[in-house]
């Protein structure tokens, strides 16, 4: 029998009050990279092996010209080097690590669509292989495939109610960044909040806001409410701001023990210290979010996080809404998405840079927001 990783979570839901007594140790564990290689497949196809010792959790992003294989829980190891063979789509492959995860970057000699869940296996180990990734894909190919499986997911994602939790950043005595015309982010973010609440109640969507009007939450209350309302995805939106008014672009992160950059380290200390203005019980606060949940539980919310991140991403992109810069996807450790609902902290854009400012505080930009991460929350596969 197949279990998705959705139903993990539902099977694993008491891991949110249990997981204060399992041992932190479950985030030690590591996977490791035993080989990387290429071939060619029957109709030009290229295929792409990833051997790991354990069973990969990954997810892939596909900027202009390059396939990004991301793998959960996975250091680095210098020591592999890519076997490429002629005659494939792969001109280099190279690793990076992001926080927690390892990137497999593979340069392409021509663009190629989404690959399709049908070309993508994971095979058990097998003699001396490990586990191993494939992935078979061609150039240019699939463009007529993806349009009907979008229209299909779409489709199954609206015919049953998934519950999404929008959480407007700060609120009340704390005012997020305030930028220089005096535009302050708890405000932006929750006007974009509740446009979004209605676009995805007209799809179908059942939502719930953590704040409604402006009043102050504690993170771990934010967290909480996405358990309570049983979400199946907690969308925490904030606006971003930066010494250098140069600046702009949204960014987008997932939850990780270790940020992938030190500017996602700054943000997430920032975020988090909005707790600290309410000093009574936040010694209290301190240890609730000290959490560890079950491997599989960990590994599935972290899996569908970043997976939902990258349909993010491609959605602003595709919208026209330009990018900090810098990696697609990041990683820290915010204490608000701390909780077993896969979850993203959207950062729409930098109030500190004056025009982007203006652009958030206009109606029409923030409809483009919206649409945005409707169409990717339309896109994203809730039940694999």
């Amino acid at each position: 029998m197949k279990v998705s990783r959705r139903t993990v979570l539902q099977l694993t839901g008491f891991g949110f009050l249990a997981g204060v007594l399992l041992p932190r140790m479950v985030f030690a564990a590591r996977n490791s990279l035993l080989s990387v290689r290429t071939g060619v497949q029957p109709g030009d196809k290229t295929r792409l092996v990833i051997e790991t010792e354990s069973r990969p959790s990954y997810s892939l992003s596909y900027p202009e010209n390059q396939l990004v294989v991301t793998i959960a829980n996975t250091q680095q190891k210098s020591s592999v080097s890519p076997k490429l063979a002629s005659g494939t789509l792969i001109k280099n492959i190279t690793q990076t690590q992001s926080g927690d995860s390892l990137r497999i970057v593979a340069d392409l000699r021509k663009p190629i669509s989404e690959i399709q869940k049908s070309q993508i296996m994971v095979l058990d180990p097998n003699g001396d292989n490990g586990y191993r990734l494939v992935l078979d894909f061609a150039a240019g190919a699939g463009g007529s495939v993806k349009a009907s499986a979008t229209t299909t997911t779409a489709n199954k994602t609206t015919a049953k109610k998934y519950t999404i939790v929008i959480d407007p950043g700060h609120g009340g005595k704390d005012p997020g960044c305030i930028g220089k015309g005096g535009t302050k982010e708890k405000t932006i973010v929750l006007s974009v909040a509740k446009k979004l609440q209605a676009r995805l109640e007209e799809n179908g969507f059942r939502t719930y806001l953590t704040r409604s009007g402006d009043s102050f939450l504690k993170l771990a209350d934010r967290a909480a409410i996405a358990e309570k309302r049983k979400g199946d995805l907690f969308l925490s939106l904030h606006a971003n701001a930066n010494p250098s008014r140069k600046v702009k672009g949204f960014s987008i992160y997932t939850l990780s023990e270790k940020a992938s950059d030190e500017e996602a380290q700054k943000l997430a200390d920032t975020e988090n210290a909005a707790d600290k203005i309410d000093v009574s019980g936040f010694e209290q606060f301190s240890k609730d979010i000290r959490i560890a949940l079950s491997s599989l539980q960990q590994h599935a919310v972290a899996e569908m996080s970043v997976e939902y991140a990258n349909k993010c991403v491609r959605a602003f992109r595709n919208a026209g809404i330009e990018q900090q810069s810098g990696a697609s996807v990041r990683h820290a450790p915010f204490a608000v998405l701390r909780s077993t609902v896969p979850g993203t902290l959207i950062e729409l854009g930098h109030l500190s840079n004056a025009n982007e400012e203006k652009l958030l505080k206009s109606d029409s930009h923030q409809n483009k927001l919206v649409a945005a991460i409707v169409r990717s929350i339309k896109n994203y596969d809730f039940d694999v």
